[in-house]
C-alpha cells in the first residue's frame, strides 16, 4: 500500500551497485553469505557487552539503544508507541551501525589496508560514522557532501579528523548524482582508495538485522505489531523486515519516505530534510517492498519534531518527525495495536533548520502559526491531505 501525505567502478556507470577499491570490483551475489557469518560475529560482540560492563573501545559502544514508550505523542490512548532512540549510539544516530559494519568487514577480508583512504558520500549521519570508525582504526577519510548537510553534522566530521568534498552543482538536477559523481573523481585521483558504497553494501541492512531489530525483538519479546522507519538508503527498513520475516514475526513493516523522492517509483523533487528520501534509486532499494509506504513532506518532519519536544520532552531529528506523525496520521487504524517507532537521530543538530522559525519560514514557506496549528491539531489531513 501507498499512501501519501502532507502537512563504484572506474566508469562508474553502476556507481550505486557495488563496492568499489580501486583496482577492484568485487560483485554483490558473491558477499551474501560472507556478509551474513561477518554481521553475527559483529553483532555477538557488541551484544555480548552489557550496560554495565566497561566497552573496549568507543565502537562497542554502538548498539543497545534504548527503547521508550511514548505516552503523549499520539492522541489516542489505546495505541502503544515505542521509540528507538539511535540517537544514544556514540555517533549520534542509527548510521553508527552500518559504518562500523562495512568498515571492520573490509578491513577483515583484507580490502582495506593500513593506508587506505576512505571515500564516502552522506547527507551527514554516515559520514559522522565513518568518521569516527575511521578515527578510531587509524584511516584517512574524506566525506562527500552537497549544500543541504547541517553545518553541525559537517562540523563533527571535520572535528574526527574527516577531510570534506563539497560538491554545490546537481548533476542533471540531482545532488545525490553530483556527490557520486565527486566519490568516482577521488577513487581515479587517490592511490589505495576505498568505498564503503552505503547504498549498495549488504553490510548496511545485516547491521540492522542482526541489531536494531534483534534489540527491540528481545525487549518487546516479539510482542509488537508495528514497526515505523524512515528510508534512504533502506538498509534499515531492510534489515528490520529480514530479520522479522526469518522469525515469522507478523509485523508490518511501514518504510516512510520523502515527498520529492524516487524510492518505490517516486517523483522527483525539492526535499530540504536530509537522510530522508533519495534522489536516486540506491540498488539496496530496488525491487523491495513493504507493508506499507508512506510519503511525507519536510513540513510534516517539522510538525513531528516540534511535537516530540513539547509532548515527550525528547529532542528529534527530521526524519524522525516524519515518521512520528505517520504515526499519528494512523493512530485510528492502530487502536489496540503496539507500534515501534525508529528515531534515527537527534534534534540537537537541526536547531539552525526544522527548530528555527525564520528558517521554516524561508525554506519552506511555511508560518510559526501554521506550525503551531498543525502540531496540536487532533483532527487533521496533514497539510493538503490523503492520497492513496
Amino acid at each position: 500500500m501507498l499512501r501519501v501525505f502532507s502537512h563504484a567502478q572506474k566508469s562508474c556507470g553502476n556507481s550505486m551497485q557495488m563496492n568499489y577499491r580501486r583496482g577492484h570490483r568485487q560483485p554483490m551475489n558473491a558477499l551474501r553469505n560472507l556478509t551474513r557469518r561477518i554481521g553475527e560475529t559483529a553483532y555477538s560482540s557488541i551484544t555480548s557487552q552489557k550496560s554495565t560492563e566497561v566497552a573496549d573501545g568507543i565502537l562497542q559502544a554502538i548498539g543497545r539503544t534504548s527503547l521508550v514508550r511514548f505516552r503523549r505523542y499520539l492522541d489516542r490512548q489505546d495505541v502503544t508507541l515505542y521509540a528507538k532512540l539511535e540517537s544514544q549510539n556514540p555517533g549520534g544516530s542509527a548510521k553508527d551501525r552500518p559504518a562500523r559494519q562495512m568498515l571492520e568487514a573490509a578491513i577483515k577480508e583484507g580490502e582495506i589496508s593500513s593506508n587506505a583512504t576512505i571515500i564516502e558520500s552522506s547527507s551527514g549521519n554516515m559520514g559522522i560514522g565513518l568518521a569516527q570508525a575511521c578515527r578510531y582504526h587509524g584511516l584517512r577519510f574524506i566525506c562527500v557532501v552537497d549544500p543541504n548537510a547541517q553545518p553541525q553534522n559537517v562540523a563533527i566530521m571535520r572535528a574526527l579528523g574527516a577531510e570534506i568534498e563539497l560538491v554545490t552543482k546537481r548533476v542533471n538536477g540531482d545532488f545525490l548524482a553530483a556527490r557520486l559523481a565527486r566519490v568516482c573523481r577521488l577513487l581515479e585521483e587517490i592511490p589505495q582508495s576505498y568505498w564503503p558504497n552505503q547504498y549498495a553494501n549488504p553490510q548496511n541492512p545485516i547491521a540492522h538485522e542482526q541489531g536494531t531489530i534483534r534489540e527491540i525483538d528481545e525487549l518487546l519479546k516479539g510482542e509488537f505489531d508495528y514497526l515505523f522507519v524512515a528510508t534512504s538508503s533502506t538498509g534499515t527498513a531492510q534489515g528490520c523486515r529480514n530479520y522479522l520475516q526469518s522469525r515469522g514475526r507478523d509485523v508490518k513493516v511501514v518504510a516512510v519516505d520523502a515527498m520529492g523522492s524516487v524510492l518505490f517509483g517516486g517523483t522527483s523533487g525539492e526535499r530540504k530534510i536530509p537522510g530522508l528520501g533519495a534522489g536516486r534509486e540506491p540498488k539496496l532499494a530496488r525491487g523491495q517492498s513493504f507493508s506499507q509506504i508512506v510519503r511525507v513532506k519536510d513540513v510534516d518532519c517539522v510538525v513531528g519534531c516540534r511535537r516530540a519536544a513539547e509532548r515527550e520532552a525528547l529532542l528529534v531529528g527530521g526524519s524522525s518527525g516524519g515518521v512520528l506523525e505517520t504515526v499519528r496520521f494512523m493512530q485510528d487504524e492502530l487502536a489496540g495495536k503496539r507500534c515501534v517507532a525508529i528515531l534515527h537521530d537527534s534534534g540537537t543538530r537541526y536547531l539552525d533548520t526544522v527548530f528555527d522559525d525564520a528558517w521554516v519560514q524561508e525554506t519552506l514557506g511555511v508560518s510559526s502559526q501554521e506550525i503551531e496549528y498543525l502540531k496540536n491539531a487532533k483532527a487533521f489531513s496533514f497539510a493538503s491531505g490523503l492520497t492513496q
